[in-house]
């Protein structure tokens, strides 16, 4: 006799497709939340994740010798990718190499070690799911619907700015470690979001 699969559709009640990018409002938010509960780790995260505009799993498997020369901070590093094997840069700002400093000054974390190490003992570090939880209650603290963004709206902040100021496909590209600006289109969805910013403008 067939067992009947009860279970509903995975997708049921949540918010699928492309995960929304922060706005500068919500990093401000997020921001000033973490600095007033003493987060130093996550506001590290925070920032870090910002600027880098990494996957999910590249971020938590940064080394600390990975954004450090000497007791320094850099200002720019290059990572590879573990998705695509692919080499990408990026720019650490000031307040992120301010606030990686200050979590790198309380863990005494040493070169080898990863960046974000775990609390649970299996794990060297942060795992990609606690990651995804951690973006959520970043958006939470905003005020945001935390099932509306995850690690990937991270990854699209900056990304998505920098296109909507300056219409520069390449370098964004570029930034997400893209081999195809293909594949840059989709993933900020700008066709679309351009093509109702066209109709919008377009009086009848």
């Amino acid at each position: 006799m067939e067992t009947i699969n009860k279970r509903g559709a995975w997708n049921k009640g949540k918010l699928v497709g492309q995960k929304p990018p922060l706005k500068p409002k919500d990093i401000c938010a997020i921001r000033i939340y973490l600095q007033n509960a003493h987060a130093v780790r996550d506001l590290a995260m925070f920032n870090l994740a910002i600027d880098s505009k990494l996957r999910g799993c590249d971020l938590v498997s940064l080394r600390v010798r990975d954004v450090t020369h000497g007791n320094q901070v850099l200002p720019r590093t290059m990572v590879i990718q573990r998705k695509t094997q692919r080499p990408v840069q990026f720019e650490l700002t000031e307040p992120t190499r301010a606030a990686v400093s200050a979590w790198l000054e309380k863990s005494h974390l040493r070169g080898d070690q990863f960046l974000f190490p775990s609390r649970v003992a299996k794990s060297p570090h942060v795992s990609t799911r606690q990651y995804a939880r951690i973006v959520h209650h970043w958006a939470e603290s905003a005020g945001l619907d935390s099932s509306a963004y995850g690690t990937h709206s991270m990854r699209r902040t900056k990304a998505t700015l920098i296109y909507k100021r300056t219409k520069n496909l390449r370098a964004v590209q570029l930034l997400l470690g893209h081999s195809k600006l293909e594949s840059t289109v989709r993933y900020l969805g700008i066709e679309v979001d351009d093509a109702l910013e066209i109709s919008e403008q377009t009086e009848i």
